[in-house]
């Protein structure tokens, strides 16, 4: 959404395809999982009336709108990928699996993951703590707004202390937003780690594969 208050950004999306090439350049293998949100979310549909499963959809929906954005601006920068959908959508997307998707990676294409996990009442939170699962990731890198885990929402506490790792467990037990915790749990069940840290600033992918210290671990 960038600066927008709905819709795609296109100085956004750009910034995004470039830093995703900048360290596929590198030899990064990378399966990325899109919400939806800069275009509709299931669960505040929900609050408005719609039908949950139908709001989920729509959701499901608003990531392969986004998902097909992110190929066509990886694409016109020379970045190889494909799109691959948790439900039926050919010829918009190849249907996902497991072994399509790792296959996809050792060709050297990024692989887009949309429609969440294809089934309403899940986020897409929970969508990539499973893809990362299956497709037996180090690492499941998630960009946001702020550059890390904090003791309360450092957009709205000033004194909100930021966390350089924390365990899942902690994380449960002092209820921090970093995903839900359906996503958490699946994290913890499969010893994933998740790092968190701000995507929106150019530069910083690059700077987590790097090593550098600028979000936070979240890890046994």
């Amino acid at each position: 959404m960038g600066q927008q208050g709905y819709g795609i950004d296109i100085l956004r999306l750009n910034d995004y395809a470039r830093q995703i090439k900048e360290i596929h350049d590198m030899g990064v293998e990378i399966g990325i999982v899109i919400g939806g949100g800069n275009i509709f979310r299931g669960l505040s549909g929900a609050g408005r009336g719609f039908d949950r499963v139908k709001g989920d959809q729509m959701g499901m929906c608003a990531t392969v709108i986004n998902s097909l954005a992110l190929s066509s601006a990886l694409g016109a920068i020379g970045c190889k990928n494909r799109v691959l959908t948790a439900i039926r959508m050919e010829p918009i997307g190849e249907f996902y699996t497991k072994w399509k998707a790792i296959e996809a990676m050792e060709r050297g294409e990024v692989v887009i993951c949309s429609a969440g996990t294809g089934n309403p009442y899940f986020t897409t939170d929970t969508g990539s703590s499973l893809r990362g699962i299956e497709i037996e990731a180090d690492v499941m890198l998630k960009g946001t707004r702020v550059d890390g885990v904090y003791t309360a929402d450092p957009e709205k506490d000033p004194t909100a202390r930021k966390y350089s790792e924390i365990t899942y467990t902690e994380v449960l037990e002092r209820g921090l937003k970093v995903m839900d915790l359906t996503a958490i749990c699946m994290c913890q069940d499969n010893n994933l780690p998740i790092y968190v840290f701000n995507m929106d600033i150019v530069g910083n992918l690059k700077k987590v594969i790097e090593g550098e210290d600028i979000g936070t671990w979240v890890h046994k």
